[in-house]
């Protein structure tokens, strides 16, 4: 990210050498297309409020787009609307609309290219297949953007915005919604995801696969058909991060999958069906996160070693954490458990007995998802007794051994 910050500051001063070209329906140029031909390298095309009905302009040159009180640029749904070819582009302060939707061709509003050191910010795009799409770039930028999609499936709707084969980009301060996944990167390392709303999307909130070295914190993942999908990638942080209301049949706040070597801190996962859900993932840190009424705090699903839990509140979860074996090499030390009943003699505020967050009835729901009628009942608080005094089908060596009595 560091390399952000210089590129601006040179783009600045080469723009202070480059000419203004100003587009409207009364002037010489009155078309994106017109300017962008015209156009010297690093000129601005100052673009005056209006409707212009245009799509396929290719941005191959160093240029400043920049809109005056919002013009619209309608692609009227024939294709791509802005493609950028050059490095050292900025797209500022424009309302896209109308991009042509495709099922060969993934037809953006603006995409990036093979380019570097670009910006994009102070963009609305609405009437979308896929937002701001960014394919083989680096050292760039996507600022304070509103993307709003209407998609209903997924089979037919594009992403918000989508980073494939990129390195070194931030993408902060954005608003997406009802789009297919909300924020989507494949391939993309030392990416920074910080302070977006990703919100009512079909799929995923925020979705990842093959993506090394990233940073997410600060964003909110609010009713999503699921949170955030994390799938084969190592050496992610995520830090500050809300989780909430991702509910459904086969939902949950963030998926981890053969994911490794990552810490997870400081996140609010609240009223979803699963908090986490964690595959063949190892070594990750997971701490000072509060679990919140979630249906499954954290749902372990085999093949995950040398995971530790510290700090963490859990806090009215109807399970806190369900395994699907008796094996366990994680580690839970000083977390919180609202359902905690032990005891503190020497006021330290450490209970005295261990605890065990792993109920025999969890262990008998994955089994059998039809028994979950059965919760809260009385049947439930016999067998889930007699499992914690002797140890039968869930992990005897995962307990908590020095676990919180007040909230972190």
């Amino acid at each position: 990210m560091t390399k952000i910050l210089p590129f601006l500051l040179v783009l600045i001063g080469l723009h202070a050498h480059g000419k203004t070209i100003e587009v409207c329906k009364s002037c010489p140029v009155n078309s994106l297309k017109e300017g962008v031909a015209t156009a010297m390298d690093y000129d601005t095309l100052l673009i005056q409020k209006g409707t212009y009905k245009e799509y396929n302009i290719v941005v191959d040159k160093p240029l400043t787009l920049l809109g005056k009180n919002y013009p619209i640029i309608d692609g009227e749904d024939q294709g791509e609307i802005i493609t950028i070819t050059s490095d050292d582009v900025t797209v500022d302060g424009l309302f896209i609309i109308n991009v042509g939707t495709s099922y060969t061709s993934d037809y953006a509003a603006i995409r990036v290219v093979k380019s570097a050191n670009f910006l994009i910010q102070n963009v609305v795009l609405e009437k979308l297949f896929f937002g701001i799409y960014l394919e083989k770039a680096k050292d760039g930028k996507v600022y304070h953007n509103k993307i709003i999609g209407d998609a209903v499936e997924e089979f037919n709707s594009g992403n918000g915005i989508q980073l494939w084969y990129c390195n070194n980009i931030e993408v902060s301060r954005n608003i997406v919604q009802h789009v297919r996944d909300g924020i989507y990167l494949e391939f993309s390392d030392n990416v920074l995801i910080e302070n977006n709303i990703s919100t009512n999307n079909v799929r995923y909130g925020l979705h990842f696969m093959f993506s090394n070295n990233d940073i997410y914190q600060g964003n909110t993942f609010e009713n999503n058909g699921a949170g955030v999908a994390v799938m084969f990638s190592k050496q992610i942080k995520m830090y500050h991060n809300t989780f909430k209301k991702n509910w459904g049949t086969a939902s949950f706040g963030m998926l981890l999958k053969e994911i490794n070597d990552a810490e997870i801190a400081n996140n609010i996962f609240e009223e979803n069906t699963v908090g986490i859900s964690i595959e063949g993932s190892n070594r990750i840190e997971y701490r000072q996160n509060d679990f919140v009424s979630n249906g499954w705090a954290i749902k372990v699903r085999g093949a995950c070693y040398g995971n530790s839990f510290s700090e963490n509140n859990f806090l009215y979860n109807s399970f806190d954490v369900s395994y699907n074996s008796k094996l366990n090499d994680n580690t839970f030390d000083g977390n919180f458990w609202s359902d905690y009943t032990g005891y503190d003699l020497d006021k330290n505020g450490i209970g005295d007995v261990p605890y065990r967050p792993v109920k025999l009835f969890s262990y008998i729901v994955n089994r059998t998802p039809e028994t979950i009628v059965l919760l809260r009942s009385l049947f439930m608080d016999i067998i889930d007794f007699s499992e914690k005094v002797s140890p039968v089908f869930t992990p005897d060596n995962l307990m908590d051994n020095a676990p919180k009595m007040k909230k972190i």
